[in-house]
């Protein structure tokens, strides 16, 4: 990965991570201007980002397990649900994220 570039919105310097030919986004650059890395934590519980998410995965990658994102989706919401990136995307074979 190669951090190479970066967008500043409102004062905020966020980061464009390289992989092959894909730009990420960093969540945690742009959540430092309003919070901690908690508030990555919190979104991720939020059932609507995960189901937009989960969604996207499936519609791109066919590698997707669907039946984690089903049991994922059914705990969010809910304060139980201890759901980290990581654990997303080693879980659900997810593509769309990378954590560090």
């Amino acid at each position: 990965m190669v951090k190479n570039k970066a967008i500043n919105v409102k004062g905020t310097e966020i980061a464009i991570i390289q992989k092959g030919q894909e730009d990420y986004i960093s969540l945690t650059d742009m959540v430092k201007g309003f919070s901690d890395d908690t508030m990555i934590y919190r979104w991720m519980r939020n059932r609507n980002p995960l189901e937009f998410i989960g969604i996207w995965e499936q519609m791109t990658n066919p590698e997707f397990k669907g039946n984690e994102f089903f049991t994922f989706k059914s705990e969010s919401g809910s304060n139980c649900i201890a759901l980290t990136p990581q654990k997303w995307i080693e879980s659900t074979n997810f593509k769309g994220i990378i954590a560090n």
